[in-house]
């Protein structure tokens, strides 16, 4: 059995701090437990905080496009937060632009941007 990745509830976001790095198992069963969470809490946004990734794959980048994908059609925003510079070029480099998916440099940031976009009702901040 593999760990899991907390999924925090704070009001109508959901906070994913990923701390390790991701085990291929660990990117799919968090896909599914942030949907069930989605649908079972409401929620309206979705943080996802990266800050203690160093290196990110190509799977791993892809995971965050297709959450941000997935938590769209069932009604709540995504941000990714806390990205290093590293994980950003990393990004680039493998062609994967993350189209899609918000960004915020720090948590507080991505709180902030998120509750703007639930009061403005659109997709721009």
């Amino acid at each position: 059995m593999t760990d899991r990745v907390p999924v925090l509830k704070i009001g109508e976001i959901l906070l994913v701090s990923i701390q390790i790095d991701l085990e291929d198992q660990m990117v799919l069963d968090l896909q599914e437990d942030l949907s069930q969470q989605i649908v079972s809490t409401g929620a309206k946004g979705v943080v996802i905080d990266i800050s203690a990734l160093e290196i990110v794959d190509s799977f791993v980048g892809r995971m965050l496009a297709t959450n941000a994908s997935i938590s769209r059609m069932l009604g709540a925003e995504t941000v990714v937060v806390g990205m290093r510079p590293a994980v950003a070029m990393t990004l680039v480099e493998l062609g994967l632009s993350l189209q899609g998916v918000r960004t915020a440099l720090n948590l507080e940031r991505g709180l902030k941007l998120l509750r703007r976009l639930s009061t403005t009702g659109s997709g721009r901040a």
